[in-house]
């Protein structure tokens, strides 16, 4: 009886999950209409539900072998919804980032300048700008709230010598008149982008447009390691142009996949909830030797809160000097601080909406 008994309990939440997600994956994936999409939807809820009601009432067996079929199919149906580059993209993503390498020069091509007065009124400008990566000095995680206190967006911001700033944005790629949605990120309603802008741009539109709240924390990060993190986002950038990918809310996010490109120079990363709930991501930074300890997580988020400043900047402004006033620099491994701590373990590869 009790083996039964579990066996029941398993297959009655097997028929709940898998009605639950098959009723999103058509509300979502279904072609057609909104109106078609919600019906079909209703339907296979509908559905699911009749069979949760023969089983638990009138303990028919057969009701979870009808649930895993229709399931079946509906996997099947599913993986044939493939990724594309090919769809009419909204304006702020309409571009693909793509990049050349030759030695330490590195040519990238559309990268976004805008000009942003709304969200809708904007001057697009998508450019094609050189880097030497010799001239690679400074590497800043970007991040931007707009939900909650554990929900953000994460950017990386590398500067070089002559005072450039060139930021790096994974996020979800829009169709024209598409809204963001947390829900529609589990079901391939988005493909992924990967956005290099200047930071007067990707910083100031979240700022000064969106009402998000920014902040940039200095990395502490060896050179070679700025490079070589540099360097895998032309390599993602040039993977996407070729082999498109869906957004995912957990797996294919903003900081995962800059986790999993860092993970390529220092394997030893730890996994951690802070990943996902990128708005905790500063102290697991810290804790990783990221940013050193002269400070404490709340003392980094008050030097390193852009968002003021970043709103009185005006246009000819040097927006990446502005927004950096009163930021301490990091100091990277094998530099000292007269502030401090001289003793921090160096950082090989730490590092949407």
């Amino acid at each position: 009886m009790i083996a039964r008994s579990i066996a029941g309990a398993l297959a009655g939440l097997l028929l709940f999950v898998s009605g639950a997600w098959g009723a999103l994956a058509l509300r979502y994936q279904l072609p057609g209409p909104p109106g078609l999409k919600l019906a079909g939807a209703v339907a296979w809820g509908a559905v699911y539900l009749g069979l949760i009601v023969a089983f638990i009432g009138w303990r028919s067996w057969w009701a979870p072998m009808c649930g895993v079929a229709l399931l079946g199919l509906l996997i099947a149906w599913w993986t044939t919804i493939q990724p594309r580059n090919d769809r009419t993209w909204a304006g702020d993503v309409a571009q693909q980032l793509s990049g050349e390498v030759h030695g330490s020069h590195v040519t990238l091509h559309n990268v976004r300048d805008f000009t942003w007065r709304s969200d809708d009124d904007y001057d697009a400008r998508w450019e094609t700008r050189d880097y030497d990566l010799d001239h690679l000095v400074s590497a800043d995680a970007v991040l931007s709230y707009w939900s909650s206190e554990a929900i953000a967006h994460a950017m990386l911001s590398f500067g070089f010598d002559d005072g450039r700033h060139i930021v790096f944005s994974m996020e979800i790629r829009r169709e024209k008149g598409e809204a963001f949605s947390e829900v529609g990120g589990f079901f391939k309603q988005f493909e992924l982008v990967l956005i290099a802008a200047e930071e007067r741009d990707i910083i100031r539109v979240r700022t000064n447009v969106r009402g998000e709240d920014d902040y940039l924390f200095p990395l502490r990060m060896p050179r070679d390691a700025m490079r070589s993190l540099f360097l895998s986002y032309v390599d993602a950038a040039n993977r996407l142009v070729h082999e498109p990918k869906f957004y995912n809310t957990i797996t294919s996010n903003c900081t995962t996949i800059v986790y999993r490109m860092a993970r390529r120079i220092d394997s030893g990363l730890p996994m951690d909830i802070r990943l996902l709930l990128t708005g905790y991501l500063p102290g697991y930074l810290r804790d990783n030797g990221a940013l050193d300890t002269r400070y404490s997580v709340d003392e980094w988020r008050r030097l390193g809160r852009v968002t003021d400043r970043a709103r009185a900047s005006k246009p000819g402004d040097d927006f990446p000097a502005v927004i950096r006033q009163g930021v301490p620099p990091a100091v990277l491994p094998g530099e000292s601080s007269s502030s401090g701590d001289s003793t921090l373990k160096p950082l090989a590869s730490s590092a949407d909406r």
